[in-house]
């Protein structure tokens, strides 16, 4: 029998624990998307330099690469055209990006290869060999680019 002075039972209060569970989700999804994204448009400007390469545009390549005044053309295809140190460069993958602490810009590495598709070591042994892996300075103010202090 209950009285005036018995307190109900109360029931469990499910919504706290609800919006708790998903502020947690929220704040997990917002990190990982942050982490996706975070070096995008450096990446994209790798993407970009790396396809006029492959499409044999070297004019376009050290436009995108916004050289110096001592990085001369004829020092960017001895570098990175069809007979150049890289070249040729028919495929690429890029395989991390990074950025030390108090940088100005971000360190991109790349693998590149003479072979199309990209081959791995699975595939042929003996093309995967001749792949490269690049590590490339990205300004992050104007993407210029430069290797790796």
């Amino acid at each position: 029998m209950t009285t005036l002075l018995d307190v109900p039972a109360t029931k469990p209060d499910k919504s706290r624990a609800m919006i708790f569970t998903v502020v947690a989700l929220l704040s997990l999804a917002c990190i990982g998307l942050y982490f996706t994204v975070r070096y995008y448009p450096e990446k994209h400007a790798v993407e970009n330099f790396f396809n006029a390469l492959i499409a044999g545009d070297t004019d376009k390549a050290y436009e995108i690469w916004k050289p110096g005044q001592s990085y001369t053309k004829k020092d960017f295809v001895a570098d990175w055209g069809p007979t150049g140190y890289y070249g040729p460069i028919k495929s690429f993958a890029l395989l991390h990006a990074k950025s030390p602490v108090g940088a100005s810009g971000v360190i991109i590495t790349v693998a590149i290869s003479p072979f199309s598709p990209l081959p791995n070591e699975n595939s042929d042994p003996a093309q995967s060999q001749k792949t490269r892996v690049v590590n490339l300075w990205v300004e992050t103010s104007d993407k210029s680019f430069s290797f790796p202090p």
